[in-house]
């Protein structure tokens, strides 16, 4: 049973708990498969498991014109406008739908404080101080006896440009081809999470508990993450304050230098995967050469206020040459509230670049993603929340070998979805026991 689902059953049940609101509400079976982190050719799910495991690259990755160039210049028929559409959806929450943070953070590391050490660089010790400003403009402190936390939101999602060598198509009307959505993020020290996120009919949903990170959706399945646990990259997105301290506060940081964000003069961290890490997570033909994160903090407010990450896979075809996938997010985070003195980001928007290319001259393409997103609803500390919302489904209990460097999915048509239908002025808080998890039977539609 997933979260959203217990969530409106607790709501049927008339349970009478309520949980603080922010803000005002805006409009309205063989193998585990691998979790793919990028976006992967049309008919995977056809070709690639009858093919092999590698088949489906050569054929598709590196001698294909990607789906939506093929699909942007159809003629636009309705059964050609509906397949682009199902294409584009796909690719969205494939790319914005649960991204990771390059890094894994240590559960038991206290909250960083600021020292004096001779011996440390200057860019180390600058990222210190900066860190140490933003802890105390955010209030990480009143979180230090918060145990669980609680997010929901809306989002709204398009494509605005494809680009080959040749030729640049832009979406002509942005908000009739928006996607809207809605998400909600639940929190658990130490190290779990689980999100879902509803959008056009398509759902996505992931979580961990600790130990495995994961993520399913309807086309492809259930996918566990290789390598280590790391957050979910929404979190760093102004919604939790203290994941945000400990990935920035990292051994490896540096303070790189200062640049102005909206008017806004900013301190720039950077934050990198190591070698080990990066090692770690690729596979087979697919080599992650990097995985960076820049977090924008301001010199004003000392909050974050910008967050950039550019991710970089190298795939090598058996006989060929090699094609390029680097996907680079840019968030900008907005309309910081106070909640139970917490900072909280309770709006923003992000724009998504996928870059593909290779070694044969004019062979490039990119494509330009955006969302925005509104948080209607943050709580901590929420009664009857316990472990066993973020067990993962049934079927996953080790990580899969990671396929093309965890690239993000480009699903097949989506068959169900879930319905927008969370309370607008409250969440019932699940204070009661839970259900017995273990027997719940977790669907997995392929």
């Amino acid at each position: 049973m997933t979260s959203l689902m217990m969530l409106l059953k607790r709501k049927q049940q008339g349970e009478e708990h309520e949980i603080q609101r922010t803000g005002s509400m805006r409009g309205s079976g063989e193998m585990l498969a691998p979790l793919i982190e990028g976006p992967t050719p049309e008919n995977f799910d056809k070709e690639g498991k009858r093919e092999g495991k590698w088949g489906w690259v050569k054929d598709q990755l590196l001698t294909k014109t990607p789906s939506m160039s093929r699909a942007l210049s159809m003629n636009h028929s309705h059964a050609h406008t509906d397949a682009y559409k199902r294409s584009d959806l796909r690719l969205l929450l494939g790319v914005l739908g649960a991204p990771l943070c390059p890094i894994a953070i240590a559960a038991s590391d206290p909250l960083p404080f600021l020292s004096v050490n001779k011996n440390i660089a200057m860019e180390t010790s600058s990222a210190q101080y900066i860190i140490q400003q933003y802890i105390c403009a955010t209030g990480i402190a009143k979180l230090s006896n918060v145990s669980n936390s609680y997010a929901m939101g809306r989002v709204k999602m398009f494509a605005s440009e494809f680009e080959t060598a040749t030729e640049v198509v832009k979406t002509r009307n942005p908000s009739k081809s928006a996607e809207n959505g809605c998400f909600v993020l639940w929190q658990m020290v130490p190290n779990m999470w689980n999100m879902e996120m509803a959008v056009g009919g398509s759902k996505v949903h992931a979580g961990s508990d600790g130990k495995l990170v994961w993520r399913h959706t309807p086309w492809l399945g259930s996918h566990a993450a290789k390598g280590p646990v790391r957050p979910l990259r929404r979190a760093l997105q102004g919604l939790d304050p203290r994941t945000v301290a400990s990935v920035f506060s990292s051994g490896g940081v540096r303070c790189i230098g200062e640049k102005q964000v909206k008017g806004e003069e900013c301190f720039i961290l950077k934050v990198a995967a190591d070698a080990a890490t990066l090692a770690g997570r690729s596979e087979g033909p697919a080599e992650i050469i990097r995985h960076v994160l820049f977090g924008y903090f301001s010199q004003k407010t000392g909050l974050l206020v910008h967050v950039e990450d550019s991710h970089l896979t190298r795939i090598q075809a058996t006989a060929g040459d090699a094609v390029f996938w680097e996907t680079t997010i840019d968030s900008t985070l907005d309309d910081y509230r106070c909640v139970d003195g917490v900072m909280i980001a309770h709006a923003g928007k992000s724009n998504v670049t996928l870059f593909r290319f290779g070694e044969v001259a004019m062979s490039h393409t990119k494509t330009r993603l955006e969302e925005e997103w509104s948080i209607d609803e943050v709580a901590f500390d929420v009664p009857g929340l316990s472990s066993e919302l973020f067990i993962p489904p049934a079927d996953i209990r080790s990580p899969a070998i990671s396929m093309l460097g965890e690239f993000h999915e480009l699903p097949r048509e989506e068959r169900g979805g879930i319905k927008c239908s969370l309370s607008k002025s409250k969440v019932a808080a699940l204070d009661k026991p839970q259900e017995n998890l273990d027997n719940i039977i977790w669907r997995v539609e392929v």
